[in-house]
Formats: structure tokens, C-alpha cells, sequence
């Protein structure tokens, strides 16, 4: 939200379960940047919150340009959970998003972006029902980014796709792996995630900066190990 408040975006509206992380969030930006962000607790599997969000955003800044779908959690032992947040979530935040920003909903089109992974583009032995749910993200991405859709609309759809990133879920992954399929598959996630390259949050910030201003619509990025992001 930093990046993209320095990059002239005029507002943000911040949401999240976690109520103290996402008010120390705000109260650090607006401390920085003045009145230009608001926190909204908010479950993205819940209908009502979540359409929510999108009425007092617009409420709020009056407008309602750019939506990041963002919230996801890696953990398999709960797999209706995390297909709740990652699946679900993301369709009725994108599906929220067409009715708030669409041409044909009476606004003024812009831009949704959908964070994936790069475990929607192979496959992972460690934590197969993740890796299907970023799967599900990219192919779902990649319908809704096509003409018909951006001509109804005027949004343009994109997808982000991190790698590994130092984020607080990453930790709790080991333990959260779904031991009833193999006792020691929680080993072996630790294994696997040694095999991809490592960066930190920012990293994925600028990449998003980025994707906004060079990505068309339907398009898919990669953002891994704190190189350049690339098209795929």
C-alpha cells in the first residue's frame, strides 16, 4: 500500500481478518501520507462483509479503481478452509469487483488483480490441495481476462504469480501440512520449499506496481526470487 500511495494512487482501503495488523497498518500510512487510508476487517468468505468492504470504499475515497485479491492461506490439514478463502474468495472478490467497477454496472472500468503462485504453474507433492487452488486462480484469471469480458466491462484482469515469499503463513506451513495423507509430509514441504529461491514482501509490491502499468488484460506474471518479473 506504501508502493502504491508513492506511485500516486490517491487512497487506499486495506482489508483483513486481522484487525490489530491491519489498523497498525493504516495508522502507519495515514501517519506518513495523511488521511489516505482506511482499514476494513473483513472475512473474504463472508458474502455480506465482503460486499461490504465495496460499499464503504466507495462511500469512503467515491470511487472504486483498482482491486487486489490478495488474501490466502497455505494450509492443507483444513483444505475446506483454504479452498474457502483461496477459491471462493478470489471469485467473489473478482465477481464483486466487475459489479463495482464494470462499464456496464455504471462505473468506470479498472483494473483486478488476482495474486496465483508459481505452484499454479507445476505441480508440488508437498501440498497438492494449495497448489490446486493457484491452479484455479490462473485458469480462472485467464477466462475472465478475455475481450469479451474487458468489453463488457472495462476492467482489465491480470494475474500475479509470487514465488516463495517471507511471509508469516509461510512459517506456519510445516505444521499445517496435511499429515492424514503421509505422516511425514510435513518434512517434505520443508524439503521442497528449500528448492525454490527466496524474497522478501517488497519484492512483490514493486511487481505489482508493475503489472498495473505494463500488463494487458489476461495476462499472467511471475514474480520469483527478487528478480525482474516476467510474462508468461
Amino acid at each position: 500500500q506504501k508502493n502504491f500511495l508513492k506511485n500516486g494512487l490517491k487512497a487506499v482501503t486495506i482489508a483483513d481478518v486481522n484487525e490489530e495488523k491491519g489498523n497498525e497498518a493504516v495508522n502507519k500510512l495515514n501517519g506518513e501520507f495523511g488521511d489516505k487510508a482506511v482499514f476494513i476487517k473483513t472475512d473474504v468468505t463472508n458474502e455480506d462483509q465482503f460486499e461490504g468492504l465495496f460499499k464503504t470504499t466507495l462511500e469512503k475515497w467515491k470511487s472504486v479503481d483498482i482491486v487486489i485479491n490478495n488474501a490466502g492461506v497455505l494450509n492443507d490439514s483444513q483444505w475446506e478452509m483454504e479452498i474457502a478463502v483461496n477459491c471462493n474468495g478470489v471469485v467473489r472478490g473478482s465477481l464483486l469487483a466487475m459489479k463495482y467497477m464494470g462499464k456496464d454496472k455504471g462505473g468506470s472500468g479498472g483494473i483486478l488483480i488476482n495474486i496465483a503462485s508459481v505452484l499454479g504453474l507445476q505441480p508440488l507433492s508437498s501440498c497438492p490441495i494449495h497448489v490446486a487452488t493457484k491452479h484455479f486462480i490462473i485458469g480462472f484469471n485467464r477466462s475472465l481476462g478475455t475481450p469479451y469480458h474487458y468489453r463488457r466491462t472495462g476492467v482489465k484482469v491480470i494475474t500475479l504469480c509470487p514465488g516463495l515469499t517471507d511471509t508469516p503463513h509461510l512459517k506456519e506451513a510445516v505444521k499445517n501440512a496435511i499429515t492424514s495423507l503421509d505422516p511425514n509430509i510435513g518434512e517434505l514441504l520443508s524439503e521442497e520449499f528449500q528448492t525454490f529461491p527466496s524474497q522478501p514482501s517488497e519484492a512483490v509490491a514493486r511487481a505489482l506496481i508493475l503489472v498495473m502499468s505494463k500488463g494487458d488484460n489476461g495476462s499472467v506474471w511471475v514474480s520469483e526470487g527478487n528478480k525482474p518479473i516476467y510474462e508468461i
